[in-house]
């Protein structure tokens, strides 16, 4: 899929337009220093940042159909509910007597009443509906278990928004014990908001576990496979690392609700549900059905990462629940002084009342073993049992999410200690906090520049003037100290937080601004990614974010192609730059950072006019060799600061492309008002 479309005749002629009207205009003068190159790129540079939030994962990239398929959300029937005017079904209820197994204790028992009419069964509503294909395949799988009377079956019906049939399958074949059943129900139409209907067979009681509709068509085939737009949405950003789980919920309200890698691997029925930290955190956006059904975990996480050439950047917990919630701590524990790093590898069941911070540490060490250990390994043989016999090159890990404050330092030192005992070659993400300044901010860096970290992880939520303004944020930071993490960052339209945010070109604008910097310090900066990553349209709880998503169709905001821009035209070594009149990066709203891409001997300039009119530039290639005679340019470009796109209008602001003349080794262009242009010029050094 091509991430960019041809210029269309209007807009060439816009550009001649524009280019005429600012004839009369000075170019200003930038001049790229092709011969000096600087600082390598790290080739990892931009990259994606996952957090189950806005139903990003249940709801969104994971597509199981059925919200609470086991069971086991308390109360057990959030998504479901009785057929309406089901007159012969007697009663249904949550029981735990003799379940499929100890972690899906939980299963629905239906009792149907002689003689009444009516149908008797039960419906799911979806996650804010199911989305289903007209034509598409949905794979029908299900646990029953026969109790008395002549129940021997049921059938499953996809219905519409207006009650029709969107297609059905009969299973047959019930008996007294526990047995799993399978069929394929067929759509024959498309609807957003479908939801799933069964309608048992006869009379009598049965049990009901494990209810699943899982779309045949997933991101390669996978049986418990992904969504396929979402994720090559993903891949055609061609991400450098994908940051996963979170976010918050890695820490949990509280610890008992703490994100648990080693919960979320193996059987995927077996996986134990648990309510998501988000579910009640907004009022204006309360969602007590939100849960995490765990179908996307871990193992499938790095596949994921595996998928769209990420390098996996897993984040674990340091001990330490949210603490914007309870900010309940784990003891501190021995991990130097009881068996040092190597003990208790093998697999266990770690979960606790009161876990101390050793059982956070060896939950650290036996994630590298499950992602990077032989198959004779304890945690690597659990890998290879799910498929994936080869080590997913697990090659760093964030230790800790948003922490903040001495507790997070305390914490720290003994981790970054233990893992880098057994795992030199792993390098640590460490926590400068939720905020890029104040005395919190700067105790944090100062300490863990000491502590020499390999990476500190700041965060920058804040209104799109923050990002043109901090453009030269990195240009002090001293050089050869840790290198910087820039893990959560997104222009916010109103305030941080606000129910009110919209993906807004003047958003996504003055990150393209602020990116000029980051790029400009590759030698201090190592990593970048927005977040949220992807929100749906119907169960968000925070706003801007990436990707919106609704039950069947997708979309980038502005800020998506942004990042797409950056991350497709990352190069290889920063090229230096001078502003007109040797100005600071930003006068007069013009930003520009340039870099050498090696492999294929271009040069690549990076322009942002934040400015409401056209805008000439004179641009030269200092110490360029044998340049070509055409270059080729992507645009982002609006009037309207305030242009977003939607699922009806999914590409309003979306890169365009054209080519220009190179006419020795200097370059004129005039750039578009409000505009984000991308300059690749083909030459040797």
């Amino acid at each position: 899929m091509r991430s960019t479309t041809r210029l269309p005749a209007l807009g060439l002629a816009l550009l001649g337009t524009l280019g005429a009207s600012a004839q009369s205009a000075a170019p200003a003068s930038l001049t790229v220093q092709v011969n000096k190159p600087g600082a390598a790129v790290n080739k990892n540079m931009y990259g994606l940042f996952f957090e189950d939030i806005n139903f990003a994962a249940d709801g969104g990239l994971y597509p199981e159909l059925v919200k609470n398929k086991s069971f086991e959300i308390n109360p057990g029937l959030i998504g479901w509910r009785a057929l309406q005017g089901a007159a012969n079904l007697d009663a249904y209820a949550v029981r735990n007597e003799q379940g499929i197994s100890q972690n899906n204790a939980h299963y629905l028992r239906l009792t149907t009443r002689n003689g009444a009419g009516g149908e008797a069964g039960i419906e799911n509503e979806g996650f804010r509906g199911m989305g289903v294909k007209d034509g598409g395949e949905y794979t029908l799988s299900f646990y029953a278990r026969r109790g008395a009377g002549d129940i021997n079956g049921l059938t499953a019906s996809l219905v519409g928004q207006r009650g029709e049939s969107l297609g059905q399958v009969a299973v047959s074949g019930f008996t007294n014990e526990w047995k799993k059943y399978t069929a394929v129900v067929k759509a024959t139409g498309t609807q957003n908001k479908a939801h799933l209907k069964l309608v048992l067979t006869g009379t009598g009681t049965v049990d009901l576990d494990v209810v699943s509709l899982y779309p045949k068509d997933t991101w390669n085939k996978r049986p418990n496979g992904l969504r396929t737009d979402l994720v090559q949405l993903l891949k055609d950003m061609k991400p450098g690392f994908l940051r996963f789980p979170g976010g918050c919920i890695v820490e949990g309200r509280t610890l008992s609700e703490r994100y648990q890698w080693k919960e979320t691997i193996g059987d995927v029925a077996a996986r134990l549900p648990m309510i998501n930290r988000w579910n009640m955190e907004f009022r204006h956006r309360s969602t007590p059905d939100y849960y995490q059904s765990f179908g996307l975990g871990f193992f499938e996480y790095f596949q994921l990462s595996e998928d769209i050439g990420a390098e996996p950047l897993p984040i674990l917990n340091v001990g330490m629940a949210c603490q914007y919630n309870s900010g309940e701590l784990a003891p501190m524990g021995s991990a130097s002084t009881k068996g040092g790093p190597n003990a208790g590898t093998a697999p266990h069941d770690h979960a606790t009342d009161d876990p101390s911070l050793d059982v956070f540490i060896q939950d650290a060490l036996d994630l590298i073993e499950f992602a990077n250990g032989p198959a004779t390994s304890p945690w690597g043989a659990k890998r290879a049992a799910m498929g994936h016999p080869a080590p997913f090159n697990l090659k760093m890990i964030g230790v800790g999410n948003e922490q903040w404050g001495p507790q997070y330092l305390e914490r720290y030192i003994p981790f970054a200690k233990a893992v880098k005992a057994k795992y030199p070659g792993i390098d640590l993400v460490s926590s400068a906090g939720p905020s890029p300044d104040g005395e919190l901010f700067d105790t944090a860096s100062k300490r863990l520049g000491e502590l020499k970290a390999d990476y500190i992880d700041e965060h920058y939520y804040a209104k799109a003037d923050w990002f043109r303004q901090n453009v030269g944020r990195y240009d002090k930071y001293a050089r050869g100290g840790p290198k910087i993490f820039a893990g959560e960052y997104a222009a916010q339209s109103v305030n941080t937080g606000s129910e009110n945010n919209k993906n807004t070109w003047d958003c996504a604008i003055s990150e393209a601004a602020f990116m000029t910097g980051l790029e400009r310090n590759a030698d201090v900066v190592g990593m970048a990614s927005y977040a949220p990553l992807f929100a749906n349209v119907d169960a968000w709880q925070w706003t801007p974010d990436l990707i919106w998503f609704d039950n069947l169709n997708s979309y980038g905001s502005p800020s998506y192609y942004v990042q797409q821009l950056y991350s497709l035209n990352k190069g290889t070594k920063v090229l230096p730059v001078t502003m007109p009149g040797g100005a600071k990066n930003g006068a007069d709203n013009l930003f520009a950072s340039a870099v050498a891409d090696e492999p294929t001997g271009e040069v690549v300039v990076k322009l942002v006019n934040y400015s409401a009119t056209p805008r000439p530039v004179s641009i030269s290639l200092a110490g360029a060799k044998g340049l070509g005679k055409t270059g080729r340019a992507q645009t982002l470009a609006s009037a309207d600061l305030q242009t977003q796109n939607s699922l009806k209008e999914p590409k309003k602001l979306a890169p365009q492309e054209a080519t220009f003349a190179v006419k020795g080794s200097t370059l004129s262009y005039t750039l578009a008002p409000y505009s984000f242009t991308v300059l690749r010029v083909a030459g040797k050094r």
